[in-house]
């Protein structure tokens, strides 16, 4: 369940309670009526019934300056809803507001982000170098790259030209600086190229095309069913950190065979963890409000999934011919 607070022009008040009689809203209180005219509104709702209800209500009060509206969720409520009920938030979707707010921040080009990336793959090259599994799983449990590519896949559902290239700046300096940084780790620290963890993110098959698709999908599926706690399989099933470091670990000892397969590998993960995302926000029906906002995100849509299947197409290729290249002596 959740609550929807509205805080308006007292005016307003048979207008939200028309809503909430509307979408059969589990309680409507008034609440607090300030000296400036504003009051407080309280919606209990289901969760199948929030995006309804606060679409109506944004549609109806938004251009009034000074409103608010606020969505809280309630972790607990007595007595418990019926069982029928219960089922059916289960299966229910999050807001479109809870999942902008949620995979926005996770995309910010700040300090924090570019901190962890750094760290993440001082620990992804220490790892893939000594060929230690358990120091490889961990920098990708803590690497910050799936959260632009998400964003770039619900900036284009939502057709938000700011969130795209918020999440494409994201993506390449992360990316820029994971690549550059291991270059660096591996001028200065001698390379065991025989090591299994690094030769494994040299090497690209049709399984890490099926891998990569699989994972971006259950990655849009955990945050759209409010099951976050999946994400950290999806960090490690389609790690993006490991194989921009053996990139950068490849080039620095000249083994451009190799940091090929690593290049092709690190590109495969990101086009087919965009292509699955966008497909299942598509699925879920993740999308702007207004009809204006949805005929800029369908276009939108159009050419991101174009792009990202042509670039597949392009990218098997390039995989295909890699691997009918002689091996080098």
């Amino acid at each position: 369940m959740k609550i929807i607070e509205v805080i308006a022009d007292a005016g307003n008040a048979d207008t939200v309670a028309g809503i909430a009689d509307h979408y059969s809203a589990r309680d409507f209180r008034l609440g607090y009526k300030g000296e400036d005219g504003r009051q407080a509104m309280r919606l209990l709702v289901s969760d199948e019934k929030a995006q309804s209800i606060l679409d109506a209500l944004q549609g109806a009060l938004a251009a009034q300056p000074g409103t608010q509206i606020m969505l809280i969720p309630v972790e607990a409520a007595l007595p418990r809803p019926p069982e029928a009920e219960e089922k059916a938030e289960d299966k229910a979707a999050a807001t479109r507001e809870a999942l902008y707010e949620s995979i926005e921040k996770n995309a910010r080009l700040d300090m924090n982000y570019m901190i962890l990336v750094v760290l993440s793959t001082i620990v992804a090259a220490i790892g893939l170098i000594e060929n230690n599994i358990a120091v490889v799983i961990g920098a990708m449990v803590i690497a910050p790259l799936l959260g632009p590519n998400l964003a770039l896949a619900l900036g284009t559902s939502l057709g938000d030209g700011p969130l795209i290239w918020k999440a494409l700046q994201s993506n390449l300096a992360g990316l820029v600086v994971a690549v550059a940084l291991s270059f660096v780790i591996g001028l200065v620290s001698p390379i065991a190229l025989d090591s299994p963890e690094l030769l494994a993110r040299t090497n690209v098959g049709l399984d890490s095309v099926a891998l990569a698709l699989a994972s971006g999908a259950a990655a849009v599926l955990s945050i759209t069913t409010g099951l976050p706690s999946v994400l950290v399989g999806v960090m490690v099933a389609v790690a993006l950190l490991p194989p921009a470091a053996a990139l950068g670990l490849m080039l620095s000892s000249s083994q451009f065979t190799l940091a090929t397969g690593a290049g092709l590998l690190l590109a495969v993960n990101i086009v087919c963890l965009n292509l699955s995302a966008k497909l299942v926000f598509l699925l879920r029906g993740v999308g702007p409000r207004t009809w204006w906002e949805k005929a800029k995100a369908r276009r939108a849509t159009i050419a991101y999934i174009l792009v990202w299947v042509v670039s597949l197409i392009i990218l098997l290729i390039a995989v295909y011919t890699w691997h009918e290249m002689p091996a080098a002596p």
